[in-house]
């Protein structure tokens, strides 16, 4: 296969997962957007976590909430979980790399925050423990996950929501992560201060 129909196949392929994406997991989202919106109505705080490119995705969100997404507004209050690199070494060789953000959470979480906990196989031991402390802490999850759901999904309560993208590759479950993002980040904007973006 030549160098351009290789690239054109993911493109095809990507379209698909949003495509079978878009029909299955928008009700989720928008669940998942409205108990971000009261939290952060509430006054609490959005955390959120995940591993590589997860992690990517985690600092992602932090900011188009910290400093903005579309529309002009306050900074809302979030916090990426994968930023502090002193913190996370420390826990990590003190302790073990699956506690590096559940410490974190019993720390810095309080009652009414949310967990924004993303893992493409749903299997991330961190993210995993991350889950657990934030349950711990009476703070609710959202969960974006793929293939089957992986660890996570046997560790949500019925007050999470979890959006499970209906792939199977890493790339494609990414892809539709970053979107999912911003649907949130959109969702949240327009509860907050209409829908005049």
């Amino acid at each position: 296969m030549d160098a351009e129909t290789r690239v054109r196949e993911h493109f095809i392929e990507s379209i698909a997962t949003k495509q079978a994406a878009a029909e299955q997991i928008s009700h989720t989202i928008a669940l998942a957007g409205q108990l971000m919106s009261q939290c952060l109505l509430e006054d609490r705080k959005i955390m959120s976590c995940g591993n590589g490119g997860s992690a990517g995705d985690a600092q992602h969100f932090s900011s188009e909430l910290l400093n903005r997404f579309e529309m002009e507004r306050p900074p809302l209050p979030a916090i990426a979980l994968t930023t502090d690199s002193s913190t996370l070494t420390s826990i990590a060789n003190d302790y073990s790399y699956e506690e590096i953000f559940s410490k974190q959470i019993l720390a810095l979480g309080k009652p009414g925050d949310v967990l924004l906990a993303i893992s493409t196989s749903g299997n991330s031991p961190n993210v995993c423990r991350a889950i657990a402390a934030a349950h711990e802490r009476n703070i609710k999850v959202v969960a974006l996950t793929g293939r089957n759901g992986g660890s996570m999904a046997d560790l949500l309560l019925e007050t999470d929501v979890e959006i499970r993208v209906p792939a199977h590759r890493t790339a494609r479950i990414q892809e539709v992560h970053l979107l999912v993002i911003h649907c949130l980040c959109d969702l949240i904007d327009s509860t907050l201060l209409g829908d005049g973006v």
